[in-house]
């Protein structure tokens, strides 16, 4: 029988009872989205669809996602802050989703802190960071290096300008130290090893690795390469862990697979390096915010409230200066 050609992958599986679930404590969500499209230009939701999306198939989310549309996914659980995260806006104008959230944030009440984008690898990215600064809701950077699509091809971008390796761009990211910010870092699990060599040049910059590390291959070979570069970057103190967007693009959100990632990453990180992000709107193409919630409160319900309560609120108030 073949497979449908569009399978649906927004059920969540292995899901187990969450009856009895105790979900009485406060959250700060350290990373979702919002998005207006008629406010800022998002050209990857509007006319440039990204190849390689982590999920795949997104076009749900090309609509807004406005603070109405966040508090009623939340609305079963006690967010008491949230990070907004740069949602891809147009890099050739990073200031003006900077400006659009803080009119958000003083009509809403919410996001309570930005990590805004700006290239690191450009003679101007001095000057960009610096109007970044200008705004005291921005409390870090998320500038993606160039990576490549596959990890049989992770060598092919090593010449390129904004990878890893451009001098450019290592530079650029050491002056996040001028302005106090922290980095948040996305690639994917097969550049976690040499990223951490990055990483070690600036032991005095808040690091914190975004969406669990991107274990997108669950074989067992994957998930080795994967544990290899989160040992390394586990090794270095100013090191941090974002436990978030567990989805995979080719498959549904499986809680069983999923808790291995997250135990392993909790284990190596701790949790007083770790913090929950929802990634919504984005996850919610594979699970709902009360079930992912839920579902991780869940894996972890052998541990202590105390670590909890790190996980779920209190690394990311410290990390984020909330």
């Amino acid at each position: 029988m073949n497979p449908p050609l569009n399978p649906d992958f927004s059920t969540p599986i292995n899901l187990p009872d969450f009856s009895g679930l105790d979900l009485n404590f406060e959250i700060i969500d350290a990373h979702h989205h919002l998005f207006d499209l008629d406010e800022v230009y998002y050209p990857w939701l509007t006319d440039e669809p990204e190849k390689h999306f982590l999920l795949g198939n997104y076009d749900a989310l090309k609509r807004n996602y406005s603070c109405e549309d966040y508090r009623k996914d939340t609305e079963k659980l006690k967010i008491v802050k949230t990070v907004h995260v740069e949602a891809e806006s147009d890099h050739q104008d990073p200031l003006r989703e900077t400006e659009w959230l803080n009119q958000v944030m003083e009509r809403e009440g919410m996001p309570n802190a930005i990590v805004a984008h700006s290239w690191l690898h450009l003679p101007d990215s001095e000057k960009t960071l610096e109007r970044q600064a200008g705004f005291h809701s921005v409390k870090g950077i998320r500038s993606k290096p160039v990576t490549s699509p596959t990890a049989e091809t992770r060598d092919s971008v090593r010449q390129l300008p904004g990878s890893i390796h451009d001098p450019a761009w290592r530079k650029g990211l050491g002056l996040l130290r001028k302005f106090g910010f922290s980095w948040d870092l996305r690639v994917p699990f097969w550049h976690l090893d040499e990223i951490s060599e990055v990483c070690r040049l600036y032991p005095e910059l808040p690091i914190v690795v975004e969406h669990t590390g991107l274990a997108w291959d669950r074989t067992e070979a994957g998930l080795e390469e994967w544990r290899k570069g989160m040992k390394k970057l586990a090794s270095l103190p100013h090191l941090f862990l974002k436990i978030s967007e567990l989805g995979l693009a080719g498959s549904a959100w499986d809680y069983d697979l999923n808790r291995v990632v997250v135990r392993e990453a909790l284990e190596l990180f701790g949790f007083e390096r770790s913090m929950f992000g929802s990634n919504f709107p984005v996850a919610g193409l594979r699970i709902g915010y009360f079930q992912q919630v839920c579902a991780i409160t869940h894996m972890i319900q052998d541990c202590s409230k105390n670590e909890r309560d790190l996980l779920f609120h209190d690394t990311a108030k410290q990390f984020y200066r909330l």
